[in-house]
């Protein structure tokens, strides 16, 4: 990602540009290829504090914004990483790479634990295992939409879901992930579902037990894997990546 002086002198080139783009929409410039400094055409007081006055609204608007966007790009960035180790290996080897480390995790829970343990190392494997093939596929053969909507969450499933799974299947992991599972829902229904009488419908029709777990942990998994998505549009937006061919 480069020295921290080199990120300074990146942002520092991003807030420019969005600021004369954002000057652009009210304003015109003036048409003088060889003026080292932007110019607009600001011909009476009016127009100079007006000028000011919109200036000082994008800023403002930028430095909310911006913040952001840099998430995107460190999103981004690490999409990136991955996206090149995967290219390097191949996604068979990464995807059976995954396989031989959960099976051996696998195996040793055999050898080691009571049943309960090896049945939940085996359902959080196989669960983890496949959100990682799920999400290359969304990613690499759909269209840049595609991978926006699926791809995102099923990463982020693919750390979400199998602890949660592996909680299942195990009382002892079961009695921290799961409890406070149930305390984090408790937030969101208290908190977050707010709109109408829907916090009240999802606890009369809903009951937080058994497979209801994996599916609430899915089922954020997807808001946050849109979000990550969102800041990486946003930072392809703000500054466009070099490399055209990528869907990330």
């Amino acid at each position: 990602m480069g020295t921290l002086r080199d990120l300074l002198t990146a942002a520092k080139i991003d807030l420019t540009r969005l600021l004369g783009a954002w000057r652009d929409i009210a304003f015109s410039r003036q048409a003088n290829e060889y003026s080292i400094q932007d110019r607009w055409h600001l011909d009476s007081p009016v127009k100079q504090l007006a000028f000011w006055a919109w200036s000082l609204l994008g800023a403002i608007l930028i430095t909310v914004i911006y913040p952001f966007a840099a998430l995107g790009f460190w999103t981004r960035y690490v999409g990136r990483q991955i996206d090149r180790l995967v290219a390097g290996l191949g996604v068979l080897v990464i995807i059976a790479a995954m396989a031989v480390l959960w099976g051996g995790l696998t195996a040793l829970a055999w050898d080691r634990l009571p049943t309960t343990g090896f049945r939940a190392v085996l359902a959080a494997s196989v669960v983890a295992t496949a959100s990682v093939g799920l999400s290359w596929v969304f990613a690499r053969r759909g269209s840049r939409r595609l991978t926006l909507i699926l791809a995102y969450p099923f990463a982020v499933a693919a750390i979400f879901v199998p602890p949660v799974t592996a909680a299942l299947f195990s009382p002892t992991i079961g009695a921290g992930i799961l409890s406070e599972s149930e305390l984090f829902a408790e937030w969101l229904l208290n908190n977050v579902v707010i709109i109408g009488d829907l916090s009240t419908t999802i606890r009369q029709q809903f009951e937080l037990a058994g497979v209801a777990f994996i599916a609430m942990w899915f089922g954020f998994a997807i808001p946050v894997g849109w979000t990550l998505a969102l800041l990486v549009s946003l930072a392809n937006l703000i500054r466009p990546r070099t490399r055209t061919n990528s869907r990330r």
